[in-house]
């Protein structure tokens, strides 16, 4: 590092800087700054201001408000390899490493016109950026934010020409290697930053509009959701010389499909045993894979368009959240009995969700409520309600020591 061969210049709307010094991070505004860990600290994302709340999930409170963290409407966090540092993706391309444990912005930097995601590497040094505009994918530093890689997501049109994808579903992999799909160029690639010199490999032709991916738990299969056919794209990390296959190919096919109001996220998936659980797009259904040979076993009908689907850590219930006009709901699925067992209503536009480490609770935020409710998971009693401002995206520190969040 760094990377010569791909390093290109960086044009930026802003240089990376150093924001203001604040207090360190305190129980209350009067108090000595306490001595602290990380582990039961999280970050939800407050859209419409542009800030932050750092929260301790034993407490249930929230700790501090950091703003100046740009466009949030679409922004996702990962977290250092010690988790001192969340790593904040915003929607406008800012780039923001936040100090968990001071309560303030230790670096921030524009890198794109428009950004969708990222991830950080297995070692921890490198942080890779999605981005729409312009298409491609950016690696950073992960101590300095400085430009280590720039990949442009270049492909050939129908027409002969070259243009940029749009890129999305970039997640981190085993082996240091960063694995993302091309939207518009219906491909998959490998990005390796194990070696003295980044090495990319490029899967074509892997189904028509890849709009999001996972990774499972154990780094070995990365699986894009098709938004122009039906079906998914796999990519076997494990035996990556037999190139990408189709599952679930022939699902809903034939059947009218209702209007996508919001595309669901994979990265919320849900793995239970030898089952896979995912949104299936614009249609009131849990789809149900094996995951012996990744076909289809079941559909659970829900309430509405499943979003995300996330699982209980011990794998027992499925959780699912709904785009609009039932997004005021939550759903609860047996994993055993395919069965709803529960539906919760934590107030108006409710997306995002996340579990304790161990899944004793469950954090809801509520967007047009303004709050946060946490649940306790086996009674589905209401423990706590935080205010927020226009909560989205829930993220705990846990994160950091799992492959792909």
């Amino acid at each position: 590092m760094p990377f010569p061969a791909l390093l290109k210049p960086l044009l930026v709307a802003g240089a990376l800087t150093l924001l203001g010094s604040a207090p360190a991070l305190a129980d209350t505004a009067d108090a000595r700054p306490a001595l602290r860990g990380t582990g039961d600290l999280g970050v939800v994302i407050e859209r419409a201001t542009g800030s932050v709340a750092l929260v301790d999930t034993t407490a249930k409170r929230v700790l501090r408000h950091v703003e100046g963290l740009g466009d949030l409407s679409h922004a996702s966090v990962k977290f250092s390899r010690d988790a001192r540092y969340a790593f904040v993706f915003g929607r406008d391309g800012g780039l923001t490493r936040l100090d968990l444990l001071e309560g303030e912005i230790a670096g921030r930097v524009m890198q794109s016109g428009n950004s969708i995601g990222g991830a950080i590497s297995q070692d921890g040094r490198f942080v890779a950026v999605s981005n729409y505009e312009p298409g491609g994918v950016k690696v950073f530093d992960a101590e300095t934010l400085e430009l280590v890689v720039d990949v442009p997501a270049d492909y050939r049109t129908a027409d002969g020409t070259t243009a940029q994808s749009k890129v999305v579903g970039v997640v981190d992999a085993p082996g240091n290697r960063f694995v993302f799909s091309l939207f518009e160029a219906g491909e998959i690639w490998v990005l390796d930053m194990s070696g003295d010199e980044p090495a990319l490999t490029k899967y074509r032709n892997v189904g028509s509009q890849p709009y999001d991916a996972l990774i499972t738990a154990n780094g070995r299969y990365y699986i894009a959701g098709l938004f122009g056919e039906d079906g998914m794209a796999l990519l076997d990390l494990w035996h990556p010389e037999r190139g990408v296959t189709r599952i679930l190919p022939d699902y809903g096919r034939g059947e009218a499909r209702l209007p996508v109001y919001k595309m669901p996220h994979l990265e919320g998936w849900a793995m239970a045993g030898d089952q896979a659980f995912f949104p299936a797009v614009g249609r009131h259904e849990v789809l149900v894979a094996d995951t012996d040979d990744w076909s289809l076993s079941g559909r659970i009908p829900v309430q509405g368009q499943p979003i995300f689907v996330m699982s209980r850590p011990d794998e027992r219930q499925v959780w699912v959240t709904f785009a609009h006009p039932d997004n005021d709901r939550v759903q609860v699925i047996d994993t055993e009995t395919h069965e709803v067992i529960e539906t919760l209503s934590p107030g108006e536009s409710v997306l995002h969700k996340e579990f304790t480490a161990r899944g004793e609770h469950i954090w809801v935020s509520a967007r047009d409520s303004d709050t946060v409710t946490v649940y306790d998971t086996r009674t589905f009693e209401a423990l706590a309600t935080l205010n927020a401002e226009s909560p989205s995206g829930i993220f705990f520190t846990h994160r950091a020591h799992r492959i792909g969040l």
